[in-house]
């Protein structure tokens, strides 16, 4: 998929990790918030979490569909139910941003039913991995009371040299499935406010990919392989039908052949299409570089970018290629406006596939925070000087398959 990062960091890592969620256990511990207690709840082990009735559905849990397991033991607690205003006052006056609209109405819907304590730890006994509670080794901390953690652990929260994480923290966003909503949306925002730190700016909260309709199930046969996808059609294809075709807040549907279609309609005969236009047309010319785009081309270029930066404040990033695919069409029907191959004037030739250049590089700009490697591609077939804007043909970007 081509995607890269600045740092990796498993709940696994005992130099960077354990220290930090022991540092920070002793935070709410000092703070008055864990207390031990006897409890008796349904635990289900997809979520690795203790669920009430009204999270069940004929008796299994909603994303799961398991039944879980009653379990009483004696765990260490922390006081959600002591945040529940603070909560919701940050929730609703949107001091934490949670978006979309509906998923803001879902936590805080959440939080007036009522926010009860939550176990914050587990026995030795059933549970023999994980972290050791700080001075009980008989328990060891709830998964999502350590994992949550880890977003400060790889900044060197709690570490004595705490630059990378003054620099980094608060996050500006968060970006969770639904099914994590509670955790991210109620307990962190919760376990920060008890160890005295910053919150979250942001929680983009996005649906799932679904198979043929349904649920990803190695039961159902229906799991789709990534890099099988990515052998046949290659990286930049999947992620263009993931950030275009699956919608940005709901779940969205993936089956091989609208990949296919996608591949062959918006990216070989779209802007594929287009690209092998305007260099043919361009080849071998030398285009004065200092010519003026006309208006109504250079119009079209600033409102895609609007477009553009608006769609992506809300990371609606299908709506953002959506323009994108807007301004590659305009650039198709420019040139069977103009047709520039009929035109004997070298002047107004020379000044219209100017044009054309203009919008297939603002198209290829547009496209590099998506399609990288595409974009890149388009570009390295411009060469632009002070005076001069020559271009060459380069590989085909999307084979026709």
């Amino acid at each position: 998929m081509d995607i890269s990062y600045d740092d990796f960091i498993r709940t696994t890592d005992k130099e960077r990790h354990w220290p930090a969620v022991n540092y920070f256990w002793k935070k709410l511990e000092d703070n008055g918030d864990i207390y031990p207690e006897k409890y008796k709840g349904y635990y289900c082990s997809g979520c690795e979490d203790f669920l009430t009735e009204r999270e069940l559905v004929d008796g299994k849990c909603i994303y799961h569909n398991l039944e879980p397991e009653l379990v009483e033991e004696e765990n260490y607690f922390f006081r959600l139910s002591k945040y529940q205003d603070k909560l919701l006052k940050i929730i609703e006056k949107g001091e934490v941003k949670i978006f979309p609209e509906s998923r803001k109405n879902e936590a805080l819907n959440l939080i007036k039913a009522g926010l009860k304590d939550i176990s914050f730890s587990r026995s030795v006994k059933n549970l023999p991995w994980g972290i050791p509670v700080p001075g009980d080794n008989s328990q060891v901390i709830y998964v999502w009371a350590d994992a949550l953690v880890n977003y400060i652990s790889a900044l060197g929260y709690g570490d004595k040299n705490p630059d990378k994480f003054e620099k980094y923290w608060p996050a500006d966003i968060h970006v969770i499935g639904k099914d994590n909503l509670k955790f991210h949306a109620l307990y962190w925002p919760a376990m920060l406010m008890s160890a005295g730190l910053s919150l979250p700016k942001e929680i983009y909260v996005h649906g799932f990919v679904t198979s043929g309709g349904q649920k990803m199930s190695k039961s159902l046969g229906n799991v789709v392989d990534p890099f099988e996808m990515i052998q046949k059609y290659g990286s930049e294809a999947l992620r263009y039908y993931l950030l275009r075709e699956i919608s940005a807040y709901e779940d969205g549907d993936f089956t091989e052949e609208k990949l296919k279609n996608l591949y062959q309609g918006d990216l070989a005969n779209g802007l594929g299409n287009f690209l092998a236009r305007v260099l043919t047309m361009a080849l071998k010319m030398e285009i004065n570089a200092r010519l003026k785009t006309e208006s109504s081309v250079a119009e079209k270029i600033k409102e895609t970018s609007k477009i553009i930066e608006e769609k992506m404040s809300d990371l609606k990033f299908n709506e953002a290629l959506a323009a994108i695919w807007e301004l590659i069409s305009f650039g198709d029907n420019y040139i069977n406006k103009n047709e520039p191959w009929k035109i004997s004037d070298s002047k107004q030739k020379e000044k219209i596939i100017f044009n054309l250049i203009a919008i297939l590089e603002g198209a290829a700009e547009f496209l590099a925070p998506f399609l990288p490697k595409t974009s890149k591609k388009i570009l390295a077939n411009i060469e632009k000087s002070e005076n001069i804007i020559k271009v060459y043909r380069g590989e085909n970007l999307f084979p026709r398959i």
